[in-house]
């Protein structure tokens, strides 16, 4: 499928002056020729365009996610879905896997199945080129990152805030020796989860400690990857915090296989509150990220943005809590 950065790439000129050219808004007569001539020779439709597509209402609402078999994800999906049918409306499905080609592809094919709302969570693609999707598409919102110009149109969680809050839980059951899991998948969430825990490591006076942060894949199996590395690495870490809860059922195993009782020998808390988080043994500590409560919030703005007779919901600030359970406890001296 031709998309309007392929034209963008043909003329060698901006997603936004291609954008200009097609709305005939206020262009240079090169880049217009430039435009028109790219148009032509791809055979581009401008009724694929973005903008086009979003004036025709329809009872569809598209949903753009990173991977319908991770257990977050389709807590999303089932909120979006549950607020569809609350408004007699259906919704597809895109898959963007953190790559930019699939995600952008995953928005066009929405677009030309003529969805008038997106919910999109987006990691891969630029700020830039979400900025000209949330600009042709009234009914698109962001969900789990914020477009700056466009932040009430986004919907998101405090990260550093989760784990620092999960690292300073730690810290006052007694532990000083703390490691983190981390996604190798270098997103944002990542980026900020990390930065949080550093953040609670040095307003307690504690340093950070070499070979203690270890990415992997962020599953059960990069978990247990990331667990093996930490115990080949330190031998007197009393504590971890994890990018994520399926990542901490994977060390929560390794710790079990190699004779470390949790939470009297070691302490591990997630992020998420995934419901594996409730069925581990131990019961998982970790901090709730309410994407339930966030996509259904999402889905009602979507759909009020391009139905004035939906009443817009009333803003909300999404904060992480810790919740604990039993994956956590007082550092013992052994």
């Amino acid at each position: 499928m031709i998309t309007i950065r392929d034209v963008a790439k043909q003329a060698g000129v901006s997603v936004a002056t291609v954008s200009r050219v097609l709305n005939n808004a206020s262009s240079s007569e090169k880049a217009r020729l430039a435009v028109q001539s790219a148009v032509e020779k791809l055979g581009y439709s401008p009724n694929a365009n973005a903008q086009a597509l979003a004036l025709q209402n329809t009872d569809t609402i598209g949903v753009v996610v990173t991977d319908v078999t991770d257990s977050f994800f389709a807590i999303l999906v089932k909120a979006v879905d549950q607020v569809a049918s609350e408004y007699g409306k259906t919704i597809l499905i895109g898959i963007g896997y953190h790559h930019a080609d699939k995600e952008r592809n995953a928005i066009e094919t929405l677009l030309r199945k003529r969805c008038s709302c997106l919910v999109v969570h987006s990691k891969a693609l630029t700020d830039a080129e979400l900025t000209e999707y949330l600009k042709q598409v009234p009914g698109m919102v962001i969900i789990n990152r914020c477009i700056k110009g466009f932040e009430h149109r986004c919907v998101g969680l405090d990260n550093r805030r989760g784990t620092f809050l999960a690292t300073e839980l730690l810290i006052r059951l007694g532990h000083k020796r703390i490691g983190y899991i981390g996604s190798n998948h270098l997103i944002n969430d990542e980026v900020e989860r990390k930065q949080g825990y550093l953040t609670a490591l040095s307003k307690h006076g504690l340093p950070p400690i070499d070979d203690a942060t270890i990415q992997n894949t962020p599953d059960f199996e990069g978990g247990e990857a990331a667990m093996i590395d930490l115990l080949s690495y330190h031998s007197d870490l009393t504590a971890i915090v994890a990018y994520n809860d399926s990542m901490a059922a994977g060390a929560l195993s390794v710790l079990h296989e190699n004779n470390i009782n949790v939470p009297r020998q070691f302490s591990i808390i997630g992020f998420d509150d995934m419901p594996i988080s409730r069925h581990l043994v131990p019961k998982l500590s970790t901090i709730r990220y309410p994407i339930d409560l966030m996509a259904n919030y999402a889905a009602k703005l979507a759909l009020s943005l391009v139905n004035k007779e939906i009443e817009t919901p009333i803003h909300t600030q999404f904060n992480p809590t810790v919740v604990r359970r039993f994956s956590t406890d007082s550092y013992h001296q052994q």
